[in-house]
């Protein structure tokens, strides 16, 4: 293991898989998409073994690599991964190879699409896995390149601005974080996430940033308030929370299905690791301050998101604004770990269960969405790219399997007992309640919306009369079958045995509460 670490082997086999993709010719559809599945499923391979070898009850970062980069700008090649980051690492990996699975409607430039759905797996590992800031920015901006092409180069009649839209959104967001941590960075002369967070745990932090900006007649709150401001706004832009959610409609709909799926998948959820990751532990105090605030924005989104839902036609923006509903919950559940508790340990348990929450939620609703545009891309592919809520009816007596197999997947985004995102939901609930019960009772909101659009769904495209154009709808082949079922197995596992994720989290989040002394 010493002489091939398991992360940096991780980062690099889809970065060798894309330059290998790339390298094929125009002509050489068939071999691209071969070659392209055998790098994703290695790398899920990959992580399956960090699984296995991963220590749910260590605590701490495990498979860590430290290494001497930039020693003048104390930057280091810094990797490591807990319950969080192998989370995360496994949810990227099981939904690369689902998107690919789902461009099967990508005919032109096939080489190069499936090369940049590589190189953005490849982001997505180094996100999850960096641990100093400046190797950390670099991948996550090298998924922003490869995501803002395949929109571009992929996507629906309306891409151009779709993909501009998303690429200005993402880089302001990024200019911000970036200037938070150079200002970090010239105070305490620290790029690495771990000794910032150990600064900001004893205090040092803020009177670096008050000898910092002393010239400039700024407080060190005031100071840190900013720079606080900034990095959350990198963040606030990725997951991303209302108002700053409205490239993420165009985006979705424009872009091809298994992008889409990449986009909500994972792309979404580098933002609420930044929130915990990274913003928690550094700006614990400068949150704690504004906490009623964030608070509301965060059932601002739960509940306008839900209700947007509920006026859309096209089935891939109602599960756009699902999306951002669900990952609603998750910011629902960090913000309200910021209340303090002094030594109180019931409420310590609530935020445990909360910040639980909201880990499974993650990769729950990344399991879900995905699955869900998997579908509409299936059904696009069927009805010549219509996918209008209007524009079908009665599908269950042509395509039962289609309409049953869509049903699980629909239920799970719902929040039915039984199914993958019903438990994380209701951790998320179980933890915020007694922390902050206003915002917890009117988010319930969302969930009644929720449920409003997606029965919506099932009775205007399943039920009713057929259309009698499409009394020869195919259903699903037995690959197509084969294929989805297991995010659709997944789901119950998960729904009736989340222990399966718990496990491997909980001491991360004890950790994590421990740490910042909640």
């Amino acid at each position: 293991m010493n002489l091939l670490p398991p992360i940096s082997l991780l980062t690099v086999v889809p970065l060798v898989g894309a330059l290998a993709v790339l390298t094929l010719g125009r002509r050489d559809s068939r071999m691209a998409r071969t070659l392209a599945f055998a790098f994703a499923f290695l790398a899920l391979a990959v992580v399956v073994v960090l699984w296995h070898w991963f220590n749910p009850t260590a605590g701490g970062l495990q498979f860590e690599e430290v290494h001497a980069w930039i020693p003048a700008l104390g930057v280091e090649y810094h990797v490591g991964i807990d319950g969080l980051g192998l989370l995360m690492l496994l949810l990227s990996a099981i939904v690369v190879p689902m998107a690919m699975a789902a461009s099967s409607r990508i005919v032109e430039r096939v080489p190069l699409y499936f090369s940049l759905m590589l190189m953005l797996e490849a982001g997505l590992f180094g996100t999850f896995t960096a641990l100093n800031f400046f190797h950390w920015f670099l991948f996550w901006e090298l998924s922003l390149i490869p995501a803002f092409f395949l929109i571009r180069l992929w996507g629906g009649v309306q891409r151009a601005a779709a993909a501009t839209q998303f690429f200005i959104y993402t880089m302001v967001g990024s200019v911000a974080l970036l200037l938070a941590f150079l200002a970090l960075f010239l105070c305490t002369g620290k790029f690495d996430f771990m000794d910032l967070a150990t600064l900001a745990q004893s205090g040092q932090l803020l009177s670096s940033l008050a000898s910092g900006f002393a010239l400039h007649s700024l407080t060190a709150g005031k100071v840190g308030l900013l720079l606080c401001f900034g990095a959350f706004l990198g963040f606030a832009v990725k997951v991303p929370l209302i108002p700053f959610h409205t490239w993420l409609p165009n985006a979705y709909a424009e872009a091809p299905a298994g992008v889409t799926m990449l986009l909500t998948g994972t792309m979404s959820k580098m933002g609420v690791y930044g929130f915990l990751r990274i913003l928690l532990p550094i700006f614990y105090a400068q949150l704690r301050e504004v906490r009623t605030g964030l608070l509301w924005l965060a059932v601002a989104t739960i509940v306008l998101s839900a209700y947007a839902a509920l006026a859309q036609k096209d089935l891939k923006r109602i599960f756009a604004y699902s999306s951002i509903n669900h990952l609603g919950y998750c910011m629902l559940g960090i913000f309200s770990v910021l209340k303090w508790t002094g030594d109180n340990p019931a409420l310590g348990v609530e935020k445990a269960a909360a910040l639980n929450g909201v880990f499974l939620q993650m990769f729950n609703h990344g399991l879900t969405a995905a699955t869900l545009f998997w579908f509409v891309a299936l059904l696009e592919k069927r009805s010549g790219g219509l996918r209008g809520l209007d524009d079908f009816g009665g599908l269950r007596k042509v395509a039962p399997v289609f309409c049953g197999m869509m049903g699980i997947a629909l239920f799970s985004s719902l929040g039915l007992p039984g199914l993958n995102e019903f438990v994380g939901e209701f951790l998320i609930f179980k933890g915020t309640f007694p922390l902050a019960s206003w915002p917890t009772s009117v988010s319930t909101l969302g969930l009644l919306l929720t449920a409003i659009f997606i029965l919506t769904i099932l009775q205007r495209v399943f039920s009713g009369p057929l259309n009698s154009k499409w009394a020869g709808m195919h259903d699903l082949t037995l690959s197509e079958r084969i294929a989805l079922a297991p995010p659709l197995v997944l789901m119950f596992v998960l729904g009736v045995y989340p222990q399966l994720v718990l496990g491997f989290t909980n001491s991360t989040v004890m950790q994590l509460v421990r740490h910042l002394r909640f």
